[in-house]
């Protein structure tokens, strides 16, 4: 590793007014949640079918199985790691402002950040699909499909299905957060899921600064990532910390 980008990348998180970070799948890989995508991903092992609006609306128990299996039974084990933590700190210390995130392991907040954005929802909590009130998913994930309490509607998941719009509030209020940014720090994506990877390209029309983490090149890294930092998130945000620190 080069020490002069990490010195620099150091440099500029401490001299930055407004860092945003944005975090994708890679940075949960490491507390034992597997990317969608890529040879070992889970759309290799499963149809995503289950994930689409109408299939989930026509086949609800066949969904709902796989959701349980995959979002409750194995996601729902894991727990932040060493690169959770550090941005927690970074926070906690003013070295970030906000995460946006496009993972729905609610992982950040476990881990201790305050200010995070969850692009794609979350799966801690499930909505009902006729009367929109909202409850634990700890609560009814046992029944499969679990049916509202009150209306006895289908409930669903709080993350975005395919066949679904970005909620209009997450979507005004992470363009806000990326507007703000002097600094913008790519962590763990990839850069293919479409609207989410547009929202590090606003961030270098509005003039941010650039660092990428990650443990290969994504698409962004050679148009518009001024500090590639290629690693493991854990090892690569603790170094920087402790030049931080």
């Amino acid at each position: 590793m080069d020490e002069n980008l990490y010195r620099l990348a150091s440099e500029w998180i401490s001299e930055s007014r407004y860092s945003v970070v944005f975090t994708g799948a890679g940075i949960s890989v490491e507390s034992g949640i597997p990317p969608f995508r890529g040879e070992n991903g889970l759309w290799s092992k499963y149809n995503p079918i289950f994930l689409d609006t109408n299939y989930f609306l026509a086949h609800p128990k066949k969904s709902w199985c796989l959701i349980k299996e995959i979002f409750y039974d194995f996601f729902g084990k894991a727990t932040p790691n060493d690169a959770h933590y550090t941005l927690a700190e970074m926070e906690k210390n003013g070295y970030i402002k906000s995460i946006i995130t496009q993972n729905i392991d609610n992982l950040h907040q476990k881990a201790g950040s305050k200010n995070v954005i969850e692009f794609h929802g979350t799966s801690r909590r499930l909505t009902c699909l006729d009367c929109n009130n909202n409850y634990n998913s700890t609560e009814f994930i046992k029944e499969s499909p679990p049916y509202c309490p009150k209306c006895n509607g289908l409930l669903k998941p709080d993350f975005v299905f395919f066949g679904e719009p970005i909620p209009q509030d997450i979507y005004n209020k992470s363009i806000k957060e990326t507007s703000l940014a002097d600094l913008f720090i790519l962590i763990g994506t990839t850069g293919e899921i479409i609207p989410a990877s547009t929202i590090p390209f606003i961030a270098k029309e509005n003039g941010a600064k650039f660092i990428e983490i990650n443990i290969e090149k994504s698409k962004y890294t050679n148009s518009i990532v001024d500090i590639f930092l290629e690693g493991k998130a854990s090892y690569v945000l603790k170094k920087l910390n402790n030049m931080l620190n």
